[in-house]
């Protein structure tokens, strides 16, 4: 009892959950309209644009105080970042935008691994493919509002769809990252679109969020069973709840 109070004091908004039970809704009730209207009449709105960070504290604000979001959260987001950071990707797609969380906190790591090249920043890019046309919408506001439009590219389609006409288009013939954070259960079918693709090179990495809560074991299994795949797993939080999650991040051997 008390740890729960402890929750709800710190995660309002996660009340909802136990008060509504079986019948909780955790994504696309219109909440997620509601959210960009918020930021838009938030007090420190002034200090959103060009700065996705901060808007990116204003979506955690609106999770943890109002309602729940199924974004990636600050504890990932950041340990994702640091993989950037690390591996300085040029070409990064996302499987899954959402409202645009994860683009704008890893565009904005995306351009600042590249911060002391010229050139390499010039050319990165961060696709984010999202199926919903609303919640691709939102997101493009959001890149805009961040300053993020020289690198994040909001495409609107099924993951698979967007990758082969992405492909056929001559805009994308390969990726150093691949950031799968869609529906699980499509996590295996379109990776192998990726593959079949020829966009995988050796050092490509592939990182799958949510492989724990609430699960992803068909794409575990086939990572395990993939001859040219090497994979790590990262302790992660779901937030607001802190819920202990994985991702795992594989590379690509070729």
């Amino acid at each position: 009892m008390e740890e729960r109070r402890k929750l709800y004091g710190k995660y309002p908004s996660m009340r909802k959950l136990e008060e509504l039970g079986d019948a909780y809704v955790e994504w696309n009730d219109g909440r997620e309209t509601v959210l960009l209207r918020w930021l838009y009449d938030h007090p420190n709105f002034p200090n959103m644009r060009n700065n996705p960070l901060v808007i990116c504290e204003a979506m955690d604000e609106f999770a943890a105080q109002r309602d729940f979001l199924i974004n990636i959260g600050p504890d990932k987001a950041k340990k994702i970042a640091t993989i950037i950071a690390e591996t300085k990707p040029t070409v990064f797609v996302e499987l899954g935008g959402y409202v645009g969380y994860s683009a704008l906190y890893l565009g904005n790591a995306l351009r600042n691994a590249h911060k002391n090249n010229q050139d390499a920043e010039n050319n990165a890019v961060y696709w984010s493919l999202e199926a919903d046309p609303v919640f691709a919408g939102i997101t493009m506001n959001l890149v805009d509002l961040a300053g993020l439009s020289d690198v994040v590219k909001v495409i609107t389609g099924k993951a698979a769809e967007s990758l082969t006409r992405l492909k056929e288009e001559g805009k994308l013939s390969s990726v150093d990252m691949l950031f799968l954070d869609h529906v699980e259960d499509l996590y295996v079918a379109d990776l192998q679109v990726a593959e079949s693709l020829g966009l995988l090179k050796k050092g490509s990495h592939i990182v799958a969020d949510n492989v724990l809560r609430p699960g992803a074991p068909e794409y575990k299994q086939y990572i395990k069973e993939h001859k040219s795949m090497e994979t790590r797993a990262i302790i992660g939080l779901i937030i607001p709840g802190e819920f202990e999650d994985e991702i795992e991040v594989t590379e690509y051997k070729g």
